[in-house]
Parts: structure tokens; sequence; C-alpha cells
């Protein structure tokens, strides 16, 4: 009995022991798990790259959520305002401001171009350093429940979301010191907001005179929010099919684009987009082009984001 009795009274000496190499395995399991969490959250958040470090010794813009009501979607909606830094000084004293539209893609958000663009530490550099002039930036929140949240930025199955860029527009006219004219308004976006900010602006000649496409296609499809879409659907949101019909009125209303992609993106073409180049061009239209190293991602978009913020505020004003 003594014999067996040992065993049990060593495990009961051991087990305060146990217990604390339990408590501290537990414990290193659930630091990990937090640091995996933070990790996996920051991941999606910045897609590892480093959060923006704002300079030292630069003025700061300033950051501004407008939730406001859209006629179009028929309920409450949100665009991210970036403010140049002395905005409000200078609006009060009458200045007022070329804009910046900018569009997201599905599954984005408006916080993608100011977490892993950096968009307003970008911008308050370039400001600073006389790289562009002061203008405001507003990002529209396109999110929607339907079809995967791809909204094509058209009116199309998904919603009103061409007209709800319109309401945007209106919405920042009415509560900011804008220079409200389509010379002094440029639009762009990457992927499907590269194709939303070329049928927009096409389509929207009054309200914008420059636009930007990010790694965007020109052509539509039968697919997501133009699921069972008719022919006629299709060819009224391919830019690249109705362009040519666009030539008086681009005359008219003079209309600068850039268009870029990455020369190993897999999901756009570069036949695709030289067409619509060449046809946007021969109908009147002012195009610049570029293809560079890289694919579909945001590695391409953060590294060409300062030149496309240059694009814009060389050419707001052109128009008179």
């Amino acid at each position: 009995m003594s014999f067996a009795a040992r065993p049990a009274d060593d495990r009961r000496r051991r087990s305060p022991y146990t217990l604390a190499a339990l408590a501290v395995v537990l414990a290193w399991l659930v630091a990990g798990a937090w640091g995996l969490s933070r990790y996996i959250g920051d991941y999606q958040r910045y897609r590892g790259f480093p959060p923006p470090v704002h300079p030292a010794g630069v003025p700061a813009g300033r950051l501004v959520t407008v939730h406001f009501r859209s006629p179009a979607l028929g309920h409450s909606a949100d665009y991210v305002v970036y403010e140049p830094p002395g905005y409000a000084a200078a609006a009060r004293a009458g200045r007022r401001f070329p804009v910046l539209y900018l569009l997201h893609a599905p599954p984005g958000s408006p916080t993608g171009f100011l977490t892993i663009g950096a968009l307003g530490v970008r911008m308050d550099d370039a400001i600073a350093t006389r790289r562009v002039r002061p203008f405001l930036v507003v990002i529209p929140d396109g999110h929607t429940s339907r079809f995967g949240n791809d909204t094509e930025w058209a009116d199309a199955a998904a919603g009103p979301y061409e007209r709800f860029v319109l309401d945007v527009v209106r919405s920042v006219d009415t509560g900011y010191a804008t220079l409200p004219a389509r010379g002094d308004r440029a639009i762009a976006g990457l992927s499907e907001g590269g194709y939303g900010a070329a049928n927009v602006t096409l389509h929207q000649l009054a309200t914008f005179g420059i636009f930007e496409s990010w790694s965007g296609y020109f052509m539509q499809t039968p697919t997501q929010s133009f699921s069972g879409a008719s022919a006629a659907s299709l060819r009224a949101n391919s830019p690249s099919a109705y362009v040519p019909a666009l030539a008086r009125q681009l005359r008219r209303q003079p209309t600068w684009a850039f268009l870029y992609r990455g020369a190993q993106d897999r999901l756009t073409s570069r036949a695709d987009t030289q067409a619509f180049a060449a046809r946007f061009a021969a109908a009147g239209g002012h195009v610049a082009t570029a293809e560079y190293p890289g694919r579909h991602n945001w590695r391409l978009w953060r590294a060409h984001l300062p030149a496309m913020l240059r694009f814009a505020s060389e050419h707001f004003g052109r128009i008179r």
C-alpha cells in the first residue's frame, strides 16, 4: 500500500507546478492568439505596409466623415473628406478649392486610401513641398450588401450608384468651399473604381473634366451588378464602345484622362486599355497612358498615388 500511495503523493506535490506551467502555456496561447488577431487586423487594414507616419514639421490636414441622405439611394450614406492644412481659415477668408473624388473597389472601403495608400500623409507632404496645390479629396462609401458589394459605380441592379456619386458632389458643393466647375473636379479610382471613374465622367461631362483609371477596365460584362443586363445596357456602360459617339460633346467640353495598369496584371487587358485610349483621343479627349511593373494590387496603386495626385493638381483649372 505504501508503494501504491507514493505516486499519488508525488502527483499532489507536483500539482502546483503543473498548474503554474499550464497557466504559463495558457497565457502564452492567449497572447499568441491576441498577437495573431492584431497582426491579421493590421494586415487587413494596412495590407502589409507600415502604418502611415506623418513627416515631422509638416502641417497636417484633417479627415472628416460626413453623413448625409442620398436621394438616389433613398437612405443615409457617408463620404470621407480630406481637408488640406489651413482649409477652415482659408474658406472663411473666401478661398475656394478644387476637388478630387476617389472611388474604391470591392471589397474595399474609403479607409483603404487612407491606411494602405497613406493618402492624408502624402497629401500633407505634397502640399508642404509644393508638388500639388491644396485641394479637397472626397471618398464616397459605396458599400452595398448586394452582389458581393459589387456596384460598378453604375446605375445597375445593385442600385443607382452613378447617381449616388452625383449626390455626393452636390453635398460637397453645399457644405464645402469648392470651385463648382467641371474643370475643378477630378474623379479617379482603382480597379472597379477606375472603371467607374471613366464611365461616370463620360456620362456626366457637365460635372467632371478630369478622370484617372488605375487598373480599370472599359468594357462591361453581364456579371455581378449587370447580371441579366440587356446588350443595350452593357453597351451604354462600356466606355470603349460608346466614346466615339461623344466626339461633339468632347470638343465642346475638353476632358483629360490618365490611364495606367500593371504590366503583370491578369485582371485587366493591355489591348482593352489601348483601344479605349485610342477611341477617346480620336473623339477629342486628352489622354495619357502608362504601364508600370506590377500586378493588380495595392503595391502598384500605392507606388503611383503621388503621381496621380500631381496629375489632378496640374490639370485643375485648365478648363474655362
